[in-house]
């Protein structure tokens, strides 16, 4: 049954040393249903979409079969939460394995939700629907707006409720990422494993991710560096869309640079850079003006754990880590600069583009504008409708936007057609968000299901996404999201 699935699993994780992972079957539950499935990403993986949607293929996904090939654990990790170090780990997920594709590549395959593990520290292991359904949502919609992500395979309800604040419907959602390797997973080898222990780690990850650079002189550093180029360019997208992940602990910033727990993110309205969503962030720690600091936070983190491979000189190693750190502010405002030149036509670079945008920017806070639609007017020149367009400093800056776009080379067409490509005309609006997932715990997915076909293609510009640009009606309480656990 398990070729008949498509399933080709490898377990190269569980090759490690065993401190960094507890081998761990997850716990059946009563009676699983299917709520949604990604035929597009389960074709990526070689795997049989059809036949697992049936009763066989549904049983894994429950928990309730393991697949053969698969070899179970829940890994272990630390990580910096909210700024505080603690040992951490999968306290509510298990790793199957590692889906080997007709091409070669490979990808976890977890179970988020399956039941308690040594890591849960008094959870109970479980997840509810509705923060399923939401990584579900928001992961495809990063996906379709080129963002790099874990992505989300399926959902199945359990038949068992989960209690939280109240009694929920319970869920597991199958995830799969390029690794669920974390900067948490380097600090746990850091403080609790051997010095063979974190080369053991540091080699693995360089062979599944950094093959280019293992044959480097100082092949840790080129490590550091390559992590430091991911997070730059990812965290510079996040921001390029008004995404806010909400929980920036060290434990979800992934060593692939992918966008990792999609607890209580949520995209942003109205531009302001102090914006916060997340329920638990009361200082604004997360905030999304914050996230490009923190992540170089996050990665300072990261070259402490790798300081004893650096070198064998402290002084030198320290030297070396932060040379490396320094990077990160130039890497990420190269990357956000440059699209931000994409969201407004250009072509070209202008010493005076960083302000152009920053005058915007300082606009749109001031008259509280919609981030996305902002610049989805901008695109199809309809300004009308905002404050802010009907402003005498929003003339004068408009001129300037027009004299630059005339100082390149490249015609009106292709920059308005840059400016498509670059600015969707659809993101995850809260309220939508909230509207499917209040449908679905009724029983319906289809609102779910519409919203997530939309989000597939934010770039296309259609009539038919129409409905889904328009902001949510006002309210004197300010949105709120939450972990999910």
């Amino acid at each position: 049954m398990t070729k008949e699935l498509g399933w080709n699993l490898d377990n190269s994780y569980a090759r490690l040393p065993k401190a960094f992972f507890t081998d761990q079957h997850p716990h059946p539950v009563q009676s699983p249903k299917l709520v949604i499935f990604n035929d597009a990403l389960a074709a990526s993986l070689g795997l049989n979409g059809e036949a697992l949607k049936s009763e066989d293929g549904v049983e894994v996904f429950a928990g309730n079969r393991i697949p053969e090939g698969a070899s179970p654990l829940a890994q272990a990790y630390a990580g910096h939460q909210f700024g505080y170090f603690n040992m951490l780990g999968d306290g509510r997920a298990v790793l199957l394995g590692e889906q080997m594709t007709p091409s070669g590549d490979r990808f976890d395959i977890q179970l988020k939700g399956p039941g308690r593990t040594p890591y849960s520290r008094g959870g109970d292991g479980r997840a509810a629907l509705g923060p399923m359904l939401r990584e579900y949502i928001i992961s495809e919609a990063m996906h379709g707006l080129g963002i790099p992500t874990t992505r989300s395979l399926a959902v199945v309800t359990t038949g068992e409720s989960v209690i939280r604040e109240t009694a929920l419907p319970g869920a597991i959602l199958t995830r799969v990422a390029a690794s669920h390797l974390r900067v948490g997973t380097f600090q746990y080898a850091a403080n609790w494993g051997t010095t063979e222990d974190l080369q053991t780690l540091a080699d693995y990850t360089l062979k599944r991710h950094f093959p280019d650079v293992e044959a480097d002189e100082n092949r840790y550093l080129s490590l550091l560096q390559e992590v430091v180029k991911r997070q730059a360019r990812l965290i510079s997208q996040w921001q390029l869309v008004g995404f806010i992940h909400g929980v920036m602990n060290t434990d979800n910033m992934t060593i692939s640079g992918e966008t990792i727990d999609y607890g209580p993110c949520a995209f942003m309205d109205v531009y302001d850079p102090a914006t916060v969503f997340s329920s638990i962030d009361r200082e604004g720690r997360y905030a999304y003006g914050n996230q490009p600091p923190i992540g170089g936070w996050n990665l300072a983190r990261f070259a402490e754990s790798l300081l004893s491979l650096l070198h064998d000189d402290q002084d030198q190693a320290v030297e070396l880590a932060q040379e490396a750190i320094s990077e990160f502010p130039k890497l990420y405002q190269h990357h956000w600069l440059s699209g931000m030149r994409t969201k407004l036509g250009l072509f070209t670079e202008e010493a005076e583009d960083q302000s152009l945008v920053e005058d915007l920017l300082g606009m749109m806070q001031k008259h509280r504008a919609d981030y996305t639609n902002t610049f989805r007017a901008l695109t199809f020149d309809k300004l009308e409708g905002m404050e802010l367009f009907g402003t005498p400093e929003f003339s004068q800056w408009h001129e300037r936007w027009q004299a630059r776009l005339g100082r390149q080379d490249e015609p009106k067409a292709s920059s308005s057609q840059l400016m498509r490509d670059s600015n969707p005309a659809v993101i995850p609006r809260n309220h939508r968000v909230e509207e499917a997932l209040e449908a679905a715990n009724n029983g319906d997915y289809s609102v779910m299901e519409r919203l997530i076909d939309v989000l597939s293609r934010p770039f296309a510009h259609v009539p038919e996404q129409d409905d889904y640009c328009t902001l949510p009606a006002l309210s004197n309480r300010p949105y709120r999201t939450f972990c999910g656990t």
